[in-house]
């Protein structure tokens, strides 16, 4: 996690071949799963959010997932196990094209 603002930003672009310029949260969970930080461009400039934990570590999405929701960002970011949340049902909008 000795990563910068930038370093992280080529790592965006050169390891994942995404645009960190998009406005996207890009996280990056360390070694020992006990540091966080999420890398966002905010239209002028990049943001760069660090969360270190005293005790405890966060947990990575399972399998080959790149992508997660902002609501599954949230829990990782408070500690709960993604594996044993259970959503309720809600309506969501199809969008046919």
């Amino acid at each position: 996690m000795r990563c910068g603002i930038y370093s992280l930003a080529g790592l965006v672009q050169n390891g994942l071949h995404l645009d960190p310029l998009s406005g996207d949260i890009f996280v990056f969970i360390g070694k020992r799963a006990n540091q966080v930080r999420l890398l966002q461009w905010d239209g002028d400039g990049y943001s760069l959010y660090t969360k270190r934990l005293e005790t405890g570590t966060f947990e990575r999405p399972k399998g080959e997932k790149l992508l997660i929701s902002s609501r599954e960002l949230m829990l990782v970011l408070q500690g709960v196990r993604l594996t044993s949340v259970r959503l309720r049902k809600r309506y969501k909008r199809v969008v046919s094209c």
